[in-house]
């Protein structure tokens, strides 16, 4: 959540910010008139609790008539000390309930407009020109089929569309992969986490999913359970409630967890393999920073996410997510976008945002440094989400006959297999 201090301050900022978002600018005037109702409703609370203190003093040292008109008084001002207590038990529960519906302040550099607005910051690497080469490149699930590697059918069978196996080499590409990721995170200074992949509902609110994210999160009714749709929920809940010491700084967490997520809104979109699934097995990071130190371990968070597709030989792009793009956690996002050939476009792999003191503000993470304690700031990279993935890794990589060239870096958790062959009928 955002800081009231800066609703009350600059409430023109907020709406920019919520205007650059698309969404509900009258929010930010119906907070700010639960806030002054909040306060308000405080201040005549204590001074009733005040008086009625007083008066109890005097009724101990009256008599006769002046005793019977203060406890007359007393009466009433228990009553109206009862309804201001209610009043401002109210009025702080719809501060509460407003404020978690605001979404973050939008940083002011980055682009403002929809989906198709970003900016494109850089390229990286060749994309082949496969006509050159004398063959027309067969898509994903094509390949997955010729390496035995990915059954769709199978998937659908067992749980439905948008599930699938991955078996053999498949299995093991995946299992690489992580590998592979955990690595590089490990050697960077990254704690590697095992996560949870079931949450409790004060962690799914506090990173910010059960906003504008809530269709698209699986929820167990039975035990009010949430399945996560990334570790970032878990590592960010990991020190909720906490006070962490400056010199502690940063703290950073590579967490692995199977994911989940509904793709409410995507039917018709991408029905074909497993570029967008219901379940997927993902490497995600997760900086615990002071608040000044944010933008610089955003861009930190990137080159990280850009060292690893290079070392995956992926020809990718880096944006600048537009304002009506973000998560409402966000103030600012750059998504890695790799090279689909048979798609013929860039298609996001990474993204990295920051999400500045929103994430901590909620879960009640903060930092103590000479004695102050204040909010901190959280961000979050995906490293690798593997099915996309493997989905540029097949592509990109493929061969006339249908094999798939390994990259390098994955070579030492393939038992040094450096093709992928096509398995025989």
């Amino acid at each position: 959540m955002i800081d009231l201090r800066l609703l009350r301050e600059d409430p023109d900022r907020v709406r920019a910010s919520q205007r650059a978002r698309g969404e509900d600018v009258a929010l930010v005037d119906a907070l700010l008139s639960a806030d002054e109702r909040r306060r308000s409703s405080g201040v005549r609370f204590d001074e009733l609790r005040a008086e009625q203190k007083s008066l109890g003093k005097l009724i101990g040292r009256a008599t006769g008539d002046e005793k019977a008109e203060l406890l007359k008084r007393a009466e009433q001002l228990k009553a109206d000390v009862k309804a201001a207590d209610a009043e401002r038990d109210a009025a702080d529960t719809e501060t509460q309930e407003l404020l978690l519906k605001l979404s973050n302040l939008v940083h002011p550099d980055v682009p403002v407009g929809g989906e198709e607005d970003f900016v494109t910051l850089e390229t990286h690497g060749d994309i082949r020109d496969f006509a050159a080469e004398g063959f027309e490149p067969k898509d994903h699930l094509e390949l997955g089929q010729l390496l035995g590697a990915i059954d769709v059918e199978r998937g659908a069978k067992v749980s439905g569309s948008r599930f699938y196996f991955l078996t053999g080499v498949g299995a093991l590409l995946e299992l690489a992969l992580v590998n592979a990721a955990m690595a590089q995170a490990t050697a960077a200074g990254f704690t590697p986490m095992l996560t949870p992949a079931l949450v409790r509902p004060q962690s799914m609110a506090g990173t910010g999913f059960l906003g504008q994210a809530a269709q698209d999160v699986y929820h167990l009714d039975k035990d009010d359970l949430y399945l996560v749709g990334t570790s970032e929920v878990a590592l960010a809940a990991y020190h909720m409630d906490e006070i962490l010491e400056a010199d502690k700084l940063p703290l950073r967490y590579a967490g692995f967890s199977p994911c989940f997520r509904r793709e409410a809104g995507s039917h018709g979109k991408d029905t074909r393999g497993i570029f967008r699934v219901h379940q997927f097995d993902k490497v995600e990071m997760f900086s615990y920073v002071a608040p000044e130190d944010s933008q610089a371990e955003h861009k930190r968070l990137l080159e990280w996410e850009k060292q690893w597709l290079t070392s995956l030989e992926l020809p990718f792009r880096v944006i600048d997510v537009a304002s009506g793009d973000l998560g409402s956690s966000a103030a600012r996002k750059y998504d890695c976008e790799a090279w689909i050939p048979t798609q013929g476009k860039y298609r996001e792999l990474t993204s990295t945002s920051d999400c500045t003191e929103f994430q901590s503000r909620r879960l009640q993470i903060r930092v103590r440094e000479d004695k102050k304690v204040r909010p901190l700031a959280t961000l979050n990279g995906t490293l690798c989400a593997v099915p996309r993935t493997i989905v540029a890794i097949l592509e990109n990589h493929q061969r006339p006959d249908g094999s798939v060239r390994v990259p390098e870096v994955l070579r030492p958790y393939l038992g040094g297999r450096e093709i992928l062959e096509p398995v025989a009928k």
